[in-house]
């Protein structure tokens, strides 16, 4: 097994394992992990003791969060889950390929780590289904469930987001991509209420969707520091200036990245 110090920064594609009923790294995971190397000083100063990621797919993801922290992340429990069987399989490989390791489970969210993990967990990544698609898609098995997220891409984010409340600790913090479709301001409100700053640490338009990657943490000055308020204001104004772009992130010839 390679060393820390060996270890590059984020995961290589090349040993990224993959299978058909898998999601593949896009456009989407490549933001997130942008947006976990943008945040690596403070993920370093941070010093989290146990990461998770909701919905690992190929891994490529919770494998970077690993090689980001890296040497000096040594000691870290890592979790990753993910309702479809082949994806955990997958993420095992991929990180094996790079030398780090994670609890795997096959699990719908995190059901069954609820009790285990509730308040324990400094950093947790997701890159959830927001694709707004028929309500009868969300869930199915295979490959279809990392992106249908039913009406307004949000029947799943709105599922994660009571979860992560409950296992994040009291230094928690939560990256998660969303689209604009999901109506990002509304999602940071909501988690305002629940205590919750918020900011966009990544940003990025493509040709078939708009993305951002919101940073959430609890909030105990309760807004009183500007520069830890939410960022709601600030999504719904930048987004009256983003384009909006077609959200279909499925695995058809003219989507593939």
């Amino acid at each position: 097994m390679a060393s820390y110090k060996e270890l590059p920064r984020t995961a290589q594609i090349r040993l990224v394992s993959s299978h058909q009923e898998v999601y593949e790294p896009c456009d989407d995971s490549f933001a997130l992990v942008d947006a976990l190397l943008a945040d690596r000083s403070n993920l370093l100063e941070h010093h989290p003791s146990l990461c998770i990621e909701i919905g690992c797919g190929s891994g490529y993801v919770i494998t970077s969060l690993a090689l980001i922290l890296g040497q000096e992340g040594y000691g870290v429990n890592y979790f990753a889950t993910d309702i479809n069987p082949h994806a955990v399989e997958v993420t095992r490989k991929t990180m094996e390929a790079h030398g780090v390791g994670a609890e795997l489970v096959v699990t719908d969210i995190a059901a069954g780590l609820e009790e285990r993990l509730a308040g324990l967990v400094d950093v947790m990544v997701v890159n959830p289904p927001y694709v707004p698609t028929p309500e009868d898609e969300v869930g199915v098995e295979g490959i279809t469930s990392s992106w249908a997220g039913g009406e307004n891409g949000r029947s799943v984010i709105d599922k994660i987001l009571p979860v992560a409340d409950r296992l994040l600790s009291e230094k928690g913090w939560l990256y998660m991509v969303t689209l604009t479709a999901n109506n990002p301001s509304e999602i940071c409100q909501q988690m305002r209420k629940k205590g919750y700053g918020s900011k966009i640490v990544v940003q990025r338009s493509t040709e078939e969707e708009s993305l951002h990657i919101i940073k959430f943490w609890r909030d105990f000055d309760n807004g009183k520091d500007e520069a830890n308020q939410s960022a709601s204001g600030f999504i719904g104004s930048l987004l009256t200036h983003i384009p909006l772009f077609s959200f279909w992130r499925g695995t058809n010839s003219d989507n593939k990245c």
